[in-house]
């Protein structure tokens, strides 16, 4: 019993010490400090960032649309016919 203590206690140790870690090296990415900053972008570098975003998500509502629906999967579609 004291065993498993000691093992959990230490899982926790690591699992904290592996998100602080993960923490720092996510603040310390450029896109981090990017997308934290988005107000020190100029206003045409705020349209060009939303016009991008905006055409993307139009480029996959249309994809969604030209795709054919697949018939349903697993066993209902093989009993269906």
């Amino acid at each position: 019993m004291y065993g498993d203590d000691i093992h959990l206690l230490l899982h926790r140790i690591r699992a904290e010490r592996l998100r602080e870690e993960a923490d720092e090296a996510h603040r310390a990415h450029p896109a981090y400090r990017a997308y934290r900053t988005p107000h020190r972008r100029s206003r045409p570098a705020r349209a060009r960032v939303l016009r991008t975003r905006l055409g993307w998500t139009l480029v996959e509502v249309g994809l969604r649309l030209a795709t054919p629906r697949l018939p349903q999967s697993g066993l209902t579609a093989r009993f269906d016919h």
